[in-house]
């Protein structure tokens, strides 16, 4: 019943047109369940199978006068088919229909979605083996605080976006299912025979137990999946306009030939890739919430969460696979700037060094706090006279005791800060680097 999927727009998939198309897949699934339970004559059957059609204009024609879609739906289609469609929607009720719908539309949306996370994960990975061993400054609360590499960097993300794919995998499994089980999930004038051929036509499971409809834990686990991916790019994001700022410009986002960054200002180059992508953030978050609002329905069911739908099913999965296409696009024509990594490398004095010397002299034999002490004078010396760091534990007679002059060599080599970086990139990329 359902065609391999094939990457198309994905506002193609919520159009009015492929949303009631998939209407008349799931209302065909159970005509063809009847049939081979012998419901359904074969001819009659027949003559469903190649009358089964709808206009889409005479279907909103309809609803305009009936106020109810489905409706609309079934009258339009009963247009088409004739006396035949008396079998159409047999037993069912109208959540029968939209919510397996659903499932199957999530389904390609999230099919399109996987594809997004892949294809962010290949960049990420590409990247990260491309920028390994290149040293950076790492930075905590926004200041410099111990070299790092920008691989990884970059590797970190990687690893966060072979998480979100994990956890989107599990929440579309969640939504991948469908129910013909009734007005209140009973079976009362079906079988559960036909819930299982049905869905199965569809490549959908059958909801264990529902009520008029599917609970809608399952669509806010899927909606709450899509908001930290969401919440990963942005995080991406946030890293890359830091790294782009005037006073650190250790990458720059692609700039197009004729592209303009300010109306006012010719000199602008603007991260506005990242920035668009924090923006759109906030948009899936506030959807996901509205989706966790949609859980506690009234009884066996109620229509309050109908219109929320209609609007977090096509906005979240059509944001989350632009931010994800969009997010591509920007790490594929980052533009890495080594000369200013190095630069904001030895821009804080060789600083950094700082707690190597503290652990050398606290392996030395001497209390730590002492050693702090006097780590943290030379370091504070350094940073008001703008002398190297390492200049000044050389020079210090206070360290002369307990540090020789190959203790000092050791100490201030760049090397130390990547030795284990094979080892962690392993772990995460799980082969031999």
């Amino acid at each position: 019943m359902i065609e391999r999927y094939t990457r198309q727009e994905m506002g193609c998939i919520w159009s009015l047109e492929n949303r009631f198309r998939v209407w008349l897949q799931v209302e065909l699934a159970v005509c063809e369940a009847w049939y081979k339970l012998g419901r359904i004559p074969e001819q009659e059957m027949e003559e469903i199978r190649q009358n089964a059609d709808f206009d889409l204009e005479r279907l909103l024609s309809i609803e305009e006068e009936t106020k109810h879609d489905v409706i609309a739906f079934l009258t339009a289609l009963e247009e088409k088919v004739g006396p035949a469609s008396r079998f159409i929607h047999l037993g069912c009720t109208s959540s029968d229909i939209t919510d397996t719908a659903n499932g199957v539309l999530l389904n390609q949306a999230g099919c399109m979605i996987r594809f997004g996370l892949d294809q962010i994960l290949s960049v990420l990975r590409d990247l990260a083996f491309k920028y390994k061993g290149r040293v950076v400054m790492g930075r905590t609360h926004g200041v410099h605080a111990e070299p790092t590499s920008f691989g990884l960097k970059l590797a970190g993300f990687y690893a966060e976006f072979l998480r979100h794919r994990q956890r989107f995998d599990q929440a579309l499994d969640d939504v991948r299912v469908g129910k013909i089980s009734g007005a209140v999930g009973t079976y009362a004038h079906l079988q559960p025979e036909v819930e299982q051929i049905a869905c199965s036509l569809l490549g959908l499971q059958p909801d264990p137990i529902s009520t008029q409809i599917i609970q809608r834990d399952r669509h806010a686990h899927f909606f709450q999946t899509l908001a930290l991916i969401a919440g990963g790019i942005e995080r991406l994001a946030t890293e890359l306009r830091h790294l782009q700022r005037t006073e650190v410009l250790e990458v720059e986002e692609g700039f197009a030939q004729g592209q303009k960054g300010s109306s006012a200002m010719p000199h602008k180059k603007n991260p506005i890739s990242a920035e668009n992508l924090c923006g759109l953030a906030r948009l899936v978050r506030t959807n996901a919430l509205a989706a966790l609002e949609n859980m506690p329905l009234w009884h066996e069911r109620d229509i309050s969460h109908s219109s929320v739908e209609r609007v977090i099913m096509p906005d979240s999965t059509i944001l989350i696979d632009y931010m994800l296409n969009r997010m591509c696009s920007l790490l594929s024509n980052l533009q890495a700037q080594f000369e200013n990594m190095d630069r904001n490398l030895r821009s804080s004095y060789n600083l950094f060094f700082s707690q190597r010397v503290l652990l050398a002299l606290v392996d030395k034999g001497l209390p730590r706090q002492k050693a702090y002490e006097t780590v943290q004078k030379l370091a504070m010396q350094s940073w008001e006279e703008k002398v190297p760091f390492d200049s000044l534990v050389r020079e210090s007679a206070d360290l002369r005791d307990s540090l020789d002059r190959a203790d000092l060599e050791e100490l201030f080599d760049l090397k130390y800060y990547l030795r284990h970086e094979d080892l962690i990139f392993n772990r995460v990329f799980g082969e031999s680097v």
